[in-house]
């Protein structure tokens, strides 16, 4: 089916609908939330970053999502999940609200990222348990189709969130009150969240308990091992190992790709502030509708050709996209680029998503997709650690986009390759 057709489908059932509607208020939020974080530490007025100091924001602001996320599954498989759900909304309201009172009272330092810091480890309980309650929900024939649309709207939602905490900040200008009111508004998205969650039982959610649990120390060593375990599997089976290298891949070119618009426009297109934010936001904005695009596309387009030339398809576009769009460096061609790249990036993870489900073994596929999120998150922040190195501070650098542009080409290549072996060979499904 369409995306749009499965998601009629799933929306038919109202516990579904309670826990999809927990999930879109909440990625709201964060949305709001990471707007106002971004235009406070990378486009205040006096601020004009360095590569450095954008991949130290990044390496903070994106470690929750690859150190705490495998662990968080520990407890929340102990905890209701509806409570997990309610206490980390109220939670992540409080830590809010404070961040904003830390801007409001000029305290930019420790205390600042601390608070942020909290305020995404919170998430990752949040989303674990979003992700781990949807088999309680759905009837079993529906959870892929839940699966599939259930992210690419959330993402959606963020997308969404992200636009509206920057018009707020452009209605705000360069006051001061601005980012306390864009944070503060992003804590009552959060605090909204709670009552939706209550319209869900206590124990409707799971985990189904039927007895007692393992102590804690011996889960989490029981996780770092299910992580090896689980890298293991996926590299001894073709396409998923190729399939985990290509998103690797592409997420790393998007992570380069963000940090350098970000400069762009904080040092070269724009002097900064508020018009340096407002051009980013646009070129995020036009990103977030490629994402939805690619999401959409994908299951048209893997109806009439493989995954492997879909993805090869994509990749190779995506190179052009970069050249023709991004060395100009121009702000007219920028969130052109940002939407081709956005297309790019959702189509791949949606197509290799399926690979990995399809191709390694059900009793592995919760270690592996653990592995994936480390992978997805963590080359993210490798590569803003990378353009620290490569990148100037005006994020004017041809070699990079080049660079960045023939990565894509060459995993095309690879892909393009493999789906004419297996149209002259047969299907190697297994290894």
């Amino acid at each position: 089916m369409s995306f749009f057709g499965d998601l009629h489908v799933v929306l038919r059932g109202a516990r579904f609908r309670r826990l999809f509607g927990t999930r879109l208020v909440s990625q709201f939020g964060d949305g709001v939330y990471q707007a106002g974080l971004a235009g406070y530490i990378f486009f205040t007025p006096e601020q004009h970053s360095t590569a450095g100091e954008v991949a130290l924001a990044f390496a903070v602001l994106l470690l929750p999502f690859s150190v705490v996320g495998p662990f968080a599954g520990v407890l929340i498989d102990r905890w209701s999940r509806r409570q997990v759900l309610l206490v980390a909304s109220l939670i992540k309201a409080v830590l809010a609200a404070t961040t904003a009172g830390l801007v409001a009272a000029g305290s930019d330092g420790a205390y600042f990222f601390a608070a942020a810091l909290c305020v995404l480890s919170v998430n990752r309980f949040f989303l674990a348990a979003l992700g781990a309650a949807l088999p309680h929900v759905v009837p079993r024939a529906q959870l892929m189709m839940a699966n599939a649309v259930t992210p690419t709207c959330g993402t959606f939602a963020t997308f969404v969130g992200a636009g509206a905490g920057a018009g707020l900040r452009v209605f705000a200008g360069d006051s001061p009150v601005g980012t306390p009111l864009i944070l503060f508004v992003a804590g009552v998205a959060f605090a909204g969240t709670a009552p939706v969650a209550l319209t869900l039982r206590r124990r409707e959610l799971g985990p189904d308990l039927t007895h007692e649990p393992p102590r804690i120390q011996s889960a989490v060593r029981t996780v770092v091992s299910g992580l090896a375990d689980g890298l293991r599997h996926a590299w001894g089976r073709r396409p998923a190992r190729y399939a985990l290298a290509t998103i690797g891949g592409v997420r790393f070119v998007f992570g380069l790709s963000t940090l350098v618009t970000l400069l762009l426009y904080n040092n070269t297109f724009t002097e900064g502030g508020v018009a340096g934010f407002a051009g980013f936001s646009v070129t995020l904005a036009a990103s977030g509708v490629g994402f939805l695009v690619g999401a959409v596309a994908t299951p048209w387009a893997t109806q009439r050709m493989t995954a492997d030339t879909w993805i090869a398809t994509l990749l190779a576009s995506g190179g052009a996209a970069l050249l023709g769009l991004g060395l100009p460096f121009s702000p007219v061609l920028f969130p052109a680029a940002a939407f081709a790249l956005g297309v790019v990036a959702q189509g791949v993870k949606v197509t290799v998503d399926t690979l990995v489900q399809r191709n390694v073994d059900d009793e592995f596929r919760g270690r592996v997709f653990t592995v994936y999120d480390m992978l997805f998150n963590g080359l993210f922040v490798a590569a803003a650690g990378l353009s620290a190195a490569v990148v100037p501070p005006s994020g004017v650098s041809a070699s990079v986009v080049v660079a960045m542009a023939t990565g894509l080409a060459l995993m095309g290549a690879g892909w393009a390759a493999r789906s004419r072996a297996l149209a002259k060979d047969g299907p190697d499904r297994s290894r």
